[in-house]
């Protein structure tokens, strides 16, 4: 945030950045992010991968739609979801892996460096 006039940083002015944050603070929406970087998914496939509820991948998928981190385009009866923005996305998650390793939390978020996806622990 350099050269931003201190005083014109108020909460309202945080709150795009911080609903975009929230995006990515449930471990499972962020396992769905990784999936989705592999190539475009259905709700089905994606309640396979996580092991989870239909109705609670779909409150995640909601949030990452609502937050423009993923887009929807109807097949059928079915939805396909993709990334909106992956490149930006990967840039993001290296940046966030970068300083979690700095803060001594380092792990791979990035499934482009060569990290395997983890079961979520839900």
């Amino acid at each position: 945030m350099h050269g931003i006039d201190p005083g014109a940083v108020t909460a309202d002015a945080m709150m795009p950045a911080a609903s975009l944050f929230h995006s990515f603070s449930d471990p499972n929406r962020l396992i769905i992010l990784h999936h989705l970087q592999l190539g475009e998914h259905r709700v089905v496939d994606l309640t396979q991968h996580l092991g989870l509820s239909q109705s609670t991948v779909s409150k995640h998928l909601i949030c990452l739609r609502d937050t423009g981190m993923v887009t929807v385009r109807p097949e059928g009866r079915a939805s396909v979801y993709s990334l909106a923005h992956s490149e930006a996305l990967i840039d993001l998650l290296s940046a966030a892996e970068r300083l979690l390793g700095l803060t001594g939390d380092g792990v791979i978020l990035c499934t482009l460096h060569g990290s395997d996806i983890v079961s979520p622990r839900s």
